[in-house]
């Protein structure tokens, strides 16, 4: 069933199918700006700060900042402090932030079949131009489809 129901027998009324608030809270955490390239770029591995702001050239430092402490606190990254000098601290993703991995490789594909016809931006082009190790997801649904 999609979003509107088929009509109930005699009633001449379609039934609409509400938004379940879990769904529409983990839209809104997943859409935030720069989120979605945050996790995609995690989806590698544990990156420093300064690693996650080279893959996505575009977000500030700040608004990258703030983003990685709502990831935290949300319990979808994990932030790890290494000892030594220098000290280093860096960012992977959680049980919970690994398990949008499927979504995020589905939303990836869709994005390629039916976002390719829009113009495109600077950011799309680099990752295409990323050898194919670089998007474990993609190799993963190639092997099985």
């Amino acid at each position: 069933m999609g979003l509107r129901g088929e009509t109930a027998p005699g009633d001449g009324q379609d039934r609409v199918a509400h938004c379940c608030p879990l769904y529409h809270e983990a839209v809104e955490l997943v859409g935030r700006r720069w989120t979605g390239a945050i996790l995609r770029v995690l989806m590698t591995g544990p990156l420093r700060f300064s690693e996650v702001a080279q893959a996505v050239p575009e977000l500030s430092d700040r608004l990258l900042s703030e983003r990685m402490k709502e990831l935290e606190a949300r319990g979808i990254v994990e932030r790890t402090v290494i000892g030594g000098p220098p000290l280093r601290v860096e960012y992977q993703l959680s049980r919970m932030g690994q398990e949008l991995e499927p979504a995020l490789a589905e939303l990836q594909r869709w994005a390629n079949r039916w976002l390719r016809r829009a113009p495109r931006h600077d950011a799309a082009d680099a990752w295409d131009a990323q050898p194919a190790s670089a998007h474990p997801a993609d190799e993963r649904s190639a092997a099985s489809g």
